[in-house]
């Protein structure tokens, strides 16, 4: 993670994009990432029934996290600053969850 100013630039896990956003945007996100209750709060955020697999969401979540920042920059009136704390607490939650994971007492054999 670099900082420049009032941006933040997170360096992105393999096969995800590289995310800029405001301070304020991630300070907020990561301040709502211990309240996340991923079954509760994943099917809201997506609109759905079925919670996907760990990981599986992201690429939907980065999409349409990516239509609000436009619309943000763009100044519009549609955006929705709520939703997209929301969406990135989603991605921040669901990029640790879909992250490996040591074995933490691998077996061995004699």
């Amino acid at each position: 993670m670099t900082m420049m100013g009032q941006v933040i630039a997170f360096q992105p896990r393999c096969g995800q994009p590289r995310l800029r956003r405001p301070r304020l945007l991630v300070q907020a996100a990561r301040l709502g990432l211990p309240g996340w209750n991923r079954r509760r709060d994943l099917r809201r955020v997506l609109k759905c029934e079925d919670l996907p697999a760990a990981g599986a969401a992201l690429k939907r979540l980065h999409a349409e996290e990516a239509q609000l920042d436009a619309i943000r920059r763009a100044g519009r009136a549609g955006y929705d600053v709520h939703r997209h704390i929301m969406l990135l607490i989603a991605i921040l939650a669901e990029t640790a969850e879909a992250a490996p994971r040591p074995v933490p007492n691998p077996l061995t054999c004699p």
